[in-house]
Formats: C-alpha cells, sequence, structure tokens
C-alpha cells in the first residue's frame, strides 16, 4: 500500500519496514494515520485505569505504555525502533538510556532537587530525546509525563491546549521548546506546558 506521508514539522519519518508493519488496512495518509491511532489511544485508556498503583518510572511500563496506545496500529508498538533515526540515541543504547532515566527522575523526586513540573518536565524531554521507538514517540512521552504528574497528586500539563500532532503554531512551539530544552535551556517548555 502505498503511504502519502507528509510529515508535520518535528515528526520523525518512517522507513519502509517501519510502514510495512501498519496494521489497518485503507491508511493512506498522515491524517488517516493519525485519526487511527487517535482511537487506539482512547481504547488504552481502559489498560490505563487499571494501571493507577504501577510505578510509571519504570522502563517496562514505559514499553507496556506504549504497546497498547498502538497495539492495533503497529505490529511493533512497544518494541524499541531499530533503526536511526533524526533524533534519538542509537538503537543499541535505548535500553539503558531509557533505564537511566527513570531511576533518575525517580531520585529527583524522591529528593525534591526542584519543583514537580521542572522534573516531570524534564522526564518528558528526555523521553522524547531518546525516542525509544519508531513512531508515537511524543504522544507516548506526554502522556507518560502526565500518568506521573497525577501519581504523584498533580494536575495533567496543558501542553499547549492543543492538538499537538497537527501542524500549526502551536505544534511549532512545543517543537521550539523541545530544540531549547536540547540546549538545556528549560524555560520555554516549562512555559509552554502549563499554557
Amino acid at each position: 500500500m502505498a503511504l502519502e506521508f507528509k510529515y508535520p514539522p518535528g515528526a520523525t519519518p518512517l522507513d519502509e519496514d517501519e510502514i510495512a508493519g501498519l496494521i489497518p488496512a485503507g491508511v493512506t495518509t498522515v491524517a488517516e494515520l493519525n485519526a487511527y491511532e487517535a482511537e487506539n489511544i482512547l481504547d488504552a485508556m481502559d489498560w490505563i485505569e487499571g494501571q493507577r498503583l504501577t510505578p510509571i518510572l519504570d522502563d517496562q511500563f514505559l514499553r507496556d505504555l506504549h504497546r497498547h496506545m498502538f497495539n492495533r496500529t503497529w505490529q511493533w508498538s512497544g518494541t524499541f525502533r531499530l533503526t536511526e533515526k533524526n533524533i534519538g540515541v542509537a538503537p543499541e543504547a535505548i535500553a539503558i538510556s531509557l533505564r537511566d532515566l527513570t531511576l533518575d527522575c525517580r531520585a529527583q523526586l524522591q529528593a525534591k532537587v526542584m519543583a514537580l513540573d521542572e522534573i516531570v518536565a524534564r522526564f518528558h524531554h528526555r523521553l522524547v530525546w531518546i525516542h525509544p521507538f519508531a513512531n508515537g514517540n511524543g504522544r507516548h512521552a506526554r502522556l507518560a509525563a502526565d500518568l506521573l504528574l497525577t501519581q504523584q497528586g498533580a494536575v495533567p500539563f496543558s501542553w499547549g491546549a492543543a492538538d499537538l500532532a497537527k501542524a500549526g503554531p502551536v505544534r511549532d512551539r512545543y517543537i521550539a521548546a523541545l530544540r531549547e530544552a536540547d540546549k538545556r535551556n528549560y524555560k520555554p517548555l516549562l512555559n509552554f506546558i502549563r499554557a
């Protein structure tokens, strides 16, 4: 099946092998794919409801979360990517990078080294930067951050109060904030998450 993928700014293109893992028939555009993935993510919310006591800062939970978010869309959901991308650590470094992230964030929460919003924003940024999966990393990292906030008794982030899967000025601000965080300037991201 030929897919007419015009990726929005900041999106990570899929390679042919990854596209071959698409489950639903008849999906040919990014808009159709996003709609299907959104339905899949809504279905995953039932699974998430049953996981409220499960530690979010666990590499297996993060893999399971991705799997449940995309299990009706991608055959490889919940499986670490095997290819280099325009963002992310090398595929062979994903597992250890994810483990380091969860351990670091647990220690930060326990020591209360900074405000909760900043700890979780940095967790989100680093999870996106690791880019463990071929697709869905931003949505996965945002949901993981919101679950972590909820588990800590806080309100989830607003994420600019827009659908960040769609191209537009709010997505552009989000991508720009992530790029600033890449340079260790977290202020734009901290301003964005509660906007």
